[in-house]
């Protein structure tokens, strides 16, 4: 062969070989100075200036988008919308939201229910979805109506409360129908609390400071 045409052969190869073993780089989650970002399958939040998985680097993040290094070179990134498929015959999908640990150690992420904006605080410690009764009437709640009366167990010690039931209850693209919820007396809780009774109908994990929410159907 020809010396010209065993180069071209050998650049071909070596092309071809690069390409094979390009890492698949995902951006799945982004906050305010970091981004959760999927490296073949290896998931880390990284904060800006650091590195994470393969060596990528996250050189900026916002809640638009990320530019990441990657091989030395910097790209701009969206946010990847993760699917795991529950069957290789075109069944529905899953979906997943990625939720980054606060500074003040908490979980909180925006959702509504029945449809009005609410802001949670993730609770597994809560039994329900749980509100004070301020909050539940600026969502125009009628508990005392369809509620149904019970007491519930506060820091404060034993108060009245009102068993409700929300329609839908959402966190990004992820939502839950027929969710139990609990209207607190008084001023407590502070936040609304997503508790066990929309946790338990979904899938949920902690990794490295990121709560992983996953739809079951």
């Amino acid at each position: 062969m020809p010396r010209s045409e065993s180069y071209l052969a050998a650049l071909i190869l070596l092309t071809v070989a690069n390409f094979a073993g390009a890492a698949q780089v995902q951006v799945v989650g982004l906050f305010p100075g970091a981004a959760v970002i999927n490296v073949d399958g290896q998931r880390k939040l990284v904060k800006v200036g650091q590195t994470g998985p393969g060596g990528v680097q996250v050189i900026s993040a916002d809640s638009k988008g990320a530019v990441l290094r990657v091989d030395g070179v910097e790209r701009a990134y969206g946010l990847s919308r993760e699917y795991n498929e529950m069957g290789s015959t075109g069944s529905p999908q899953k979906t997943q939201l990625s939720v980054a640990r606060g500074n003040d150690g908490h979980f909180q992420v925006a959702g509504s229910i029945d449809g009005h904006p609410v802001q949670f605080l993730i609770d597994t410690g809560a039994t329900s979805v749980a509100m004070n009764e301020n909050q539940a009437r600026r969502l125009g709640i009628d508990y005392r109506v369809t509620g149904l009366p019970m007491k519930a167990s506060t820091a404060a010690g034993t108060v009245n409360a009102w068993r409700v039931k929300f329609d839908r209850v959402k966190v990004g693209a992820i939502e839950v129908l027929g969710v139990e919820g609990a209207v607190i007396e008084g001023g407590a809780p502070v936040d609304v609390l997503l508790g066990m009774s929309f946790l338990n109908r979904v899938r949920w994990r902690e990794e490295q400071g990121v709560l992983m929410l996953e739809s079951k159907f």
